[in-house]
């Protein structure tokens, strides 16, 4: 979160068709068994940029336990509190966990929100925890601290290596998300493309 506004609602930078892709924005990444014992175990994570330079996602079902989304309205200086509504707060990865990142539907922008996709925004300033805080915002959302994020072509040599499975999403996957049922996340995000856990092997791929 940024205390200054940032530049007006944007586009991603590129996508596969603009730039030779197969760029992942606005995919899924699901961890495969490579990645057993890492911090990425099991883990699900949205792709919010993927561009030459690197890739950069937020991971969906690591929900924290603390802080408070009032103990970070108030560490930020924010009003109201008590606030109207809450969001859930996440570990969306483990690079600049001092900083915070509202993914959320786009019902909501605001200056300088991110439009991943037709239905998905990424908003990183202070305006999305006042709206939410004083009951409106998005009608959807998480809040990671945190985020995912590699280098140039580093994402693209892992799953070569057999360490992601990446997918499309479609509208109605939107509770895959944001719902709240994080212990059976990664196992949905597999089933709806019709992987069996259990039968996972060392072959990855995109669906």
């Amino acid at each position: 979160m940024a205390r200054k506004s940032t530049p007006a609602a944007r586009e991603p930078a590129a996508t596969g068709a603009q730039a030779g892709g197969p760029w992942l924005a606005g995919q899924l990444l699901i961890a495969m068994p490579a990645l057993a014992g890492s911090l990425f175990a099991r883990s699900v994570i949205y792709m919010c940029a993927h561009t030459p330079d690197g890739a950069m996602g937020l991971i969906l079902n690591q929900p924290l336990a603390s802080p408070s989304f009032e103990d970070l309205l108030q560490t930020l200086g924010v009003e109201p509190r008590p606030p109207a509504r809450s969001i859930r707060l996440h570990s969306g990865g483990p690079v600049d966990n001092g900083r915070g990142f509202v993914l959320h539907t786009r019902d909501w922008t605001g200056e300088g929100s991110l439009l991943v996709d037709d239905h998905v925004a990424l908003t990183a300033s202070l305006d999305v925890l006042k709206a939410i805080a004083e009951g409106g915002g998005p009608e959807q959302g998480l809040l990671a601290l945190g985020y995912s994020g590699w280098g140039p072509g580093q994402l693209d040599r892992e799953i070569q290596e057999n360490s992601w499975l990446s997918t499309p999403l479609a509208p109605d996957d939107l509770p895959l998300l944001f719902d709240s049922d994080h212990e059976s996340k990664w196992k949905r995000a597999l089933a709806r493309m019709g992987v069996d856990p259990v039968l996972l092997s060392g072959a990855a791929g995109h669906a």
